[in-house]
């Protein structure tokens, strides 16, 4: 009897291909609109409306033009000028398009000649100062964007760009201490000067 019963089950259904094909469509349309153009537009709104400088790039602004970014270091080699740190991305030195590191260890030689490099750079420009240079002036962040030096980097080139500028060397410290940022929430790293916007208070300070 059992068997009877057994033979004479009809197998379920299996919905056809096409039955499943439509809410798939629905399901992939439906979530494209919502997280690929509703939120990134309703964020977008609203960061423009509480933060609009820092949607903007964090972009920086002398007479009606942008110069930088606050966010994104420069490449200075005019000695006239505090130099950031040294930046590892390609085709040219902080390219925000190819943020990387330079990811040599301390063991490569190429770190070694790259630190070596720097440091002869700075002596060639400022042969009187014997101080030791700080490790970050010689080294690469892992962004290769950096836009910050430490505090006794500024410190360590203020007086070549006091000589250099004809300032007096307490200004320029004081334009140091203008663009020291502090780290964020007050603990997260370390205090931070921002090259870029301290470079454009000294063509200010020099009538630039």
């Amino acid at each position: 009897m059992n068997t009877q019963l057994q033979s004479t089950q009809t197998a379920p259904s299996v919905p056809l291909q096409g039955g499943l094909l439509r809410p798939a469509l629905v399901v992939f349309v439906a979530l494209s609109l919502l997280t690929g153009l509703l939120y990134p537009g309703v964020i977008t709104a609203i960061s423009k409306a509480v933060f609009p400088v820092q949607a903007a790039g964090s972009l920086i602004v002398r007479d009606g033009k942008a110069v930088g970014s606050s966010l994104i270091g420069q490449p200075f080699s005019d000695p006239k000028y505090f130099w950031g740190r040294l930046s590892a991305t390609a085709p040219m030195p902080y390219n925000g398009a190819a943020s990387v590191g330079s990811n040599l260890g301390p063991s490569n030689p190429a770190l070694t000649d790259a630190a070596r490099a720097r440091i002869e750079a700075l002596r060639a420009v400022d042969p009187d100062n014997k101080a030791a240079v700080p490790v970050d002036l010689v080294t690469a962040s892992g962004s290769g964007l950096d836009p910050h030096i430490s505090i006794a980097a500024a410190d360590y080139q203020a007086p070549r760009v006091a000589r250099l500028r004809g300032l007096p060397l307490a200004k320029v410290q004081e334009l140091i201490k203008a663009n020291t940022e502090s780290p964020l929430l007050e603990v997260l790293g370390d205090a931070g000067v921002n090259v870029l916007k301290l470079n454009l208070a000294l063509d200010a300070a020099s009538g630039k």
